[in-house]
């Protein structure tokens, strides 16, 4: 499959959220969206990584944006994940891994010698018209949120 490039429309979704119900990016349209990779709930980049973004919500807000955090763990797993960490973004669970494949996120990894399939940590800044705008691969979490917060400031 070919990789995602900005210019591209985003695939949309409508997956299970945190709390209940569900999220579709399509009735986003009119909204910038931060959409967030990650490997799983309650590890430690993960953590930071929701941490940061969840402490700049206001700022994203106020730039027009909304921060979706997905992984393939479970909302009840994201549900637990949100209270321990008071994270105030949304977070919806892919757990057919349907969108992780179809935005290219869902890789194989290798960790000491072993190889494995796996969530390869990614942002993907989704413009007001549904479209790529900017794509952030293999995110290193500090600085991170601070640099998709300028890049959303600047669409």
């Amino acid at each position: 499959m070919a990789e995602l490039e900005p210019g591209q429309m985003a695939p949309n979704f409508n997956l299970p959220r945190d709390g209940g119900g569900t999220l579709a990016l399509d009735a986003l349209q009119g909204k910038k969206v931060v959409l967030y990779f990650y490997p799983k709930d309650d590890t430690s980049g993960c953590t930071a990584e929701s941490i940061d973004f969840s402490a700049r919500k206001p700022q994203f807000e106020e730039a027009g944006a909304l921060v979706i955090g997905m992984s393939p763990d479970s909302v009840k797993k994201h549900d637990k994940f949100k209270a321990k960490h008071n994270l105030e973004i949304d977070l919806i669970a892919d757990e057919e891994r349907k969108t992780l494949e179809a935005y290219g996120v869902w890789v194989e990894k290798s960790m000491y010698g072993r190889k494995y399939m796996g969530v390869e940590r990614s942002t993907y800044l989704i413009g007001a018209d549904g479209k790529i705008a900017k794509i952030w691969r293999k995110v290193k979490v500090p600085g991170h949120a601070e640099e998709v917060l300028a890049a959303v400031r600047a669409l």
